[in-house]
């Protein structure tokens, strides 16, 4: 089920024995973990009766006798398994044993005092193994994958109805864009403008505008995008912004190389007849990010794009071996970029 559903059942306080979270989304896999030990422990009893293994240092059969062990002064003991990457088909070399019999032989008989939380951080696991199998058919699985942008929006208008607040449809999609679709930075800045606006209150694309604390991606994002209409100004403007609050000339430098790259990744894959959900899961980005990358790849032509990564290794060189001045360095590929180009395909 999805994480929203998975939720709804956590607050109902149905506990099961146990649970299988599954998928890449980490902000949504912490709070459904935050959510799962809330529901079953008290706050004084996380001490006594919360433990966390790590199946990357630890054998499963330890966190197994952990959690067939009684609870301490309380009705529920909670055991988090974190890393269980003997459940991927990925090759690679575990420095632990695990007893994978031990865990199953749990699985098929859970405690009736524990819950189990196993962690998966991956975007599926190898089904031909007996043990992931087992644990899909027998736990309650939660799916923390990306959000699509329309799923992002919707999250934006459920956070802003639990803080008693209105989110307004262009101010939903505003917000999305300048937290580049991170639920967390989502979640802090809704926290921030229900505060401002009261109980009651609707909160508008101004308001987000004002009160939004802009990450240093999003300025790159927002100074390539002058970038590409052209507006060499306002491109400066926003990179004097940076440096006015104590930016590094080579990190600013550092992510428009890498956002250039995402630009060419996501033109070259697109060109060779890919999707941008299937692009997203190639590059590993968020799909948010892959459909701003394709917005700006558009003003570019491959061509234009390698070039500009080769100009952008000549000013990292000439940032660190001293040739000319850091910033200036910045202005005048800034100032190269952003003049018009005769053609684009």
């Amino acid at each position: 089920m999805d994480v929203l559903q998975f939720w709804k059942q956590i607050n109902n306080k149905k506990m099961a024995s146990v649970y299988l979270l599954i998928g890449t989304e980490a902000y949504l896999m912490e709070q459904t973990v935050k959510k799962l030990v809330e529901a079953a422990l008290q706050e004084d009893e996380k001490d006594f009766n919360f433990s966390v293994y790590d199946m990357e240092e630890i054998p499963v059969e330890t966190a197994m006798e952990d959690a067939e062990t009684l609870p301490f002064m309380g009705e529920k003991r909670v055991v988090l398994l974190k890393n269980p990457i003997f459940l991927t088909g990925e090759k690679k070399k575990e420095k632990i044993d695990h007893n994978i019999e031990r865990f199953e032989q749990y699985i098929k008989e859970p405690a009736p005092y524990t819950v189990l939380i196993v962690q998966a951080p991956y975007e599926k696991l190898d089904e031909r193994k007996k043990i992931s199998k087992l644990l899909k058919k027998t736990a309650v699985v939660g799916e923390a994958r990306p959000l699509s942008e329309q799923e992002l929006i919707q999250w934006t208008h459920t956070l802003a109805k639990l803080e008693d607040t209105e989110m307004e449809q262009d101010a939903s999609e505003h917000l999305v864009a300048l937290t580049n679709g991170s639920l967390m930075l989502m979640d802090q800045e809704i926290l921030k403008l229900s505060a401002y606006i009261g109980p009651g209150g609707r909160i508008s694309r101004s308001l987000v505008d004002q009160l939004t604390a802009r990450t240093l991606e999003q300025n790159i994002f927002e100074l390539i995008n002058h970038v590409t209409a052209r507006k060499a100004d306002q491109a400066l403007h926003v990179l004097h912004d940076l440096l006015k609050a104590n930016e590094e000339p080579i990190k600013i430098l550092s992510l428009i190389s890498a956002q250039i790259r995402l630009i060419l990744q996501v033109k070259q894959l697109a060109a060779g007849g890919y999707g941008q959900p299937q692009i997203a899961s190639t590059l590993k980005v968020h799909p948010f990010r892959v459909k701003l990358a394709a917005q700006q790849a558009a003003s570019f032509s491959e061509e234009e794009l390698k070039s500009l990564i080769k100009k952008l290794a000549e000013a990292d060189y000439g940032m660190k071996t001293g040739r000319m001045d850091k910033v200036l360095i910045l202005e005048i590929f800034l100032m190269q970029l952003a003049r018009p180009q005769k053609t684009r395909t």
